[in-house]
């Protein structure tokens, strides 16, 4: 790379997606300096669709933190879930359990705002960048080096980074072996994912288990559905006609008495089931957020929300690190932030194993499946764990 000038801020940030730019947003609140990179351009992140069910208190985020109301206006409020099972729908109230609700509203939008925000307030992060590597993690002035989109070459020296550069985060492979511990399940199935052009099939969603496999029925907006159902991980796309799929989750909601309604389907995909943790989420004056440092399976709806979580209090912790000097509060981040990581990483891992087929299941194991779900439903207790769950524990920090 050519010899440049180097620049210099406070905070150092790789990955311009809603992690990285809530976190410079809220430092940027705090009269903290910060800039963030990003591989791809503004344009790809806006048209790569993401699904997004967002807690209460990732609402409360965007919301009081000044980012935009705009997930009040245009996002869809749920209080509650079905979860369909043993020939029928059993409603998880979300308001009168747990005293919450959730917003659909996509993570697509969430970066719209965000990246909106930054902008207004005169945020400095760059899209499309190539070349980037960090260095000097554990001296008093970690390093970015990168490409801009303009083929000029940029060094930055920070007195704190942070990854937030997603599951194939190249700076958490900056991390050596010996200095953290990496926890990682692989499950045997995936998600077949849909988008279809048609009216929403339920007023909310729809976790649906039955001896044909599990599906889950969301929506985007009033025009345009979002649709899973379990597959093998190999899966081929290509291999699925349009009416092989609506007959496999016409099947699979007819067990429990749902009938979908049906339109163009104008996206398919296959989403593998990961979950990963690395600790320490710092090392030097690095820190990790997001998918960089923790994936989750979809089915908890927990993924972006833990990202928002992370940013949060990672932000009070980098203030005190900035006007400290010091990089002992990164440990506190760690602290703080990966107890909320495994209690996420539970809940993702109970519903996941609660609602999927496993490749070798019996009729026992199905049957034993339908006693929890009927467990959890059945009783005021099972019901506000999983209200409380899904919502984000009201009230906790």
């Amino acid at each position: 790379m050519p010899t440049c000038t180097p620049e210099r801020t406070q905070v150092g940030i790789v990955g311009a997606g809603p992690a990285g730019l809530m976190l410079s947003h809220l430092l940027g609140r705090a009269g903290i300096e910060s800039i963030v990179i990003d591989l791809r351009s503004r344009d790809e992140i806006e048209h790569t669709h993401r699904a997004g069910i967002l807690e209460q208190g990732s609402v409360d985020l965007l919301v009081d933190r000044g980012v935009s109301d705009r997930v009040h206006r245009d996002g869809y409020r749920h209080n509650g879930i079905e979860l369909a099972f043993g020939g029928s729908g059993h409603r998880i109230d979300f308001q009168g359990l747990a005293g919450a609700s959730t917003q659909l509203y996509p993570q697509t939008d969430v970066f719209i705002d965000l990246a909106n925000a930054r902008e207004r307030d005169g945020g400095d992060v760059r899209f499309a960048v190539t070349d980037v590597s960090v260095d000097g993690l554990t001296s008093d002035s970690p390093t970015i080096r990168f490409t801009d989109s303009n083929g000029a070459a940029h060094e930055i020296r920070a007195d704190f980074l942070v990854g937030a550069d997603g599951s194939r985060s190249l700076c958490r492979h900056q991390v050596p072996e010996a200095e953290c511990t990496q926890y990682f399940r692989e499950y045997p199935f995936a998600w077949f994912g849909i988008l279809t052009e048609a009216p929403p099939s339920a007023p909310e969603l729809i976790y649906n288990h039955s001896p044909y496999g599990f599906a889950l029925i969301s929506q985007r907006t009033s025009k345009l559905q979002r649709m899973y159902f379990q597959c093998d991980p190999g899966e081929n796309v290509d291999d699925w006609s349009d009416d092989r799929i609506w007959d496999q989750l016409q099947t699979r909601l007819g067990a429990n008495g749902y009938t979908l309604k049906e339109g163009p389907i104008t996206s398919k995909t296959v989403l593998p089931f990961r979950s990963f943790v690395q600790e320490p989420m710092h090392h030097g004056r690095m820190a990790l957020a997001g998918d960089a440092a923790h994936t989750v399976p979809p089915t908890g709806a927990k993924g972006l929300n833990l990202a928002l979580a992370d940013v949060r209090v990672l932000a009070e912790e980098l203030e005190r690190a900035v006007r400290s000097h010091d990089a002992a509060p990164l440990a506190t981040y760690t602290q703080r932030a990966v107890a909320r990581v495994w209690k996420s990483q539970h809940f993702s891992y109970w519903m996941t194993t609660m609602l999927h087929t496993l490749p070798d299941a019996s009729p026992f194991d199905t049957r034993r499946q339908e006693g929890e779900l009927a467990s959890v439903t059945g009783s005021v207790a099972g019901s506000t764990y999983l209200a409380e769950a899904y919502t984000g524990w009201p009230g906790s920090k």
